[in-house]
């Protein structure tokens, strides 16, 4: 089975994570790939809306209910617990080069840990916890740590850090030589 490229975008609340992934999508779709996202939420989230068909369908019981149009697909699945970040790539992102997660900070993911100078959090992967799969920190200041510090605010860098980081890309040329290299690390990989 194709093991899916993916890297957790984690940190405090409030740091930018949301904001650095709708940078960082457009920074990779210029390159040609093929982006997913799975965003992990700590607290029951409601995705229909009520008065619509679909919500009348799940409130009615069904275990899953997917709404699908020409241009898009949607789908709510009950479920007893989250299901782990693995079990989510395997199932639902096989046409994908590439998979941001945000959250899931407790996976074995790589990791790239936002940071803000105004918040003086400590990190979450380099506090009480030193966790070995932070692959860098994404930061509006300098930091000394053991891992490369990014500016936050160049998601291009950043985009070319993940590419070096999941498929051993540097420099990428444009569109045409990334999907290129993304298509050959693939065939390597099989």
């Amino acid at each position: 089975m194709k093991q899916i490229p993916a890297v957790a975008i984690v940190g405090n609340s409030g740091a930018g994570k949301t904001t650095l992934l709708e940078r960082l999508i457009p920074a990779l779709k210029q390159k040609g790939v093929r982006v997913g996202v799975v965003k992990h939420d700590a607290h029951r989230f409601d995705i229909d809306h009520p008065g619509k068909d679909s919500h009348r369908l799940t409130a009615a019981g069904a275990d899953t209910m997917v709404i699908t149009s020409a241009s898009m697909l949607a789908m709510v699945k009950r479920h007893v617990a989250s299901p782990p970040i693995e079990e989510l790539l395997a199932r639902y992102f096989t046409d994908m080069d590439l998979v941001l997660v945000e959250g899931f900070r407790g996976s074995s993911l790589p990791k790239i840990e936002v940071h803000r100078k105004e918040f003086r959090r400590a990190l979450i992967c380099r506090g009480e916890r030193n966790d070995p799969s932070l692959a860098a920190v994404a930061s509006d200041e300098p930091l000394d740590l053991d891992v490369p510090v990014l500016d936050l605010n160049d998601p291009e860098a950043i985009a070319e850090f993940i590419a070096s980081l999941v498929y051993g890309i540097k420099g990428w040329g444009g569109e045409r030589d990334s999907k290129a290299n993304i298509e050959e690390k693939d065939r390597d990989v099989d």
